[in-house]
């Protein structure tokens, strides 16, 4: 039996729903669907009734409509837990983990450097404290990571590469931290199925730039290396509207 995982960066749950989200939700086929960017409490959205079959686990933001992720899911988790046990990164809604038969399931959305990298030593201590956690999990079984990494791993991973080199999102700080996931062993399964430019996962609102697809591939979906044997398909769904991010996609054997 394959599983299905979706991740998508929705920039405002609310907002979403609005565009056509939960049309989007029923037709995913997704066993689980990640979002990120929620911008909402579960009482922000307690009139909305849910596709059939999905439950939710919330994390949201102390702060109010910032951050914020949820994780829906038709199979039901053994367990779930918010943050990563670190008070200084678990106020702003940035982790879920879920544990189901033969691995975890981690949603995240990394703290974005910020205009002229304003948070990169913040974002550097994320990287490696995540990785860290990641880790500690794959002591118990493998681990799927996905959501919104916020950043472009290589030059074929956004449009204007020479143009953004040092700004947020891609410099050489995020970059590493990136790498530092790699060489843990851990696998970009996008990459596993395709390897050519143009496939990008965010687009600025300016300047009709998802029209023109000057964009950037900065969601992802991250296995161990010991499931890279169960990897059927990565895809990104650029045809998918309703965010600035599209979602992005795993299926396992």
């Amino acid at each position: 039996m394959s599983f299905r995982i979706v991740s998508w960066n929705v920039n405002g749950l609310r907002s979403a729903i609005e565009k056509g989200f939960l049309d989007y939700m029923a037709r995913s086929e997704a066993d689980v669907l990640c979002l990120q960017e929620t911008k909402c409490t579960p009482g922000d959205v307690q009139h909305v009734t849910w596709p059939s079959g999905f439950v939710p686990v919330w994390n949201s933001a102390q702060k109010k409509g910032y951050s914020g992720t949820a994780i829906f899911s038709r199979r039901p988790p053994l367990a779930s837990t918010t943050g990563i046990g670190i008070p200084e990164h678990d106020t702003e809604g940035r982790v879920i983990t879920a544990e189901f038969d033969s691995f975890f399931l981690v949603n995240v959305y990394v703290p974005n450097a910020q205009p002229e990298l304003a948070r990169i030593a913040y974002r550097q201590k994320w990287d490696r404290d995540f990785l860290r956690y990641l880790l500690r999990l794959q002591n118990s079984k493998p681990v799927i990571f996905c959501g919104d990494l916020n950043v472009a791993h290589e030059e074929i991973d956004l449009a204007r590469p020479k143009e953004n080199v040092g700004n947020p999102g891609f410099s050489d700080q995020e970059r590493d931290g990136f790498r530092a996931c790699l060489k843990a062993g851990f696998v970009d399964t996008f990459r596993e199925f395709t390897k050519g430019p143009g496939h990008y996962s965010w687009w600025s609102f300016r300047s009709a730039a998802r029209q023109r697809n000057i964009g950037w591939r900065i969601d992802y979906v991250m296995t161990s290396e010991s499931l890279r044997p169960r990897l059927s398909k990565a895809w990104i769904s650029p045809e998918i509207t309703g965010s600035d991010h599209c979602p992005v996609g795993l299926e396992l054997k």
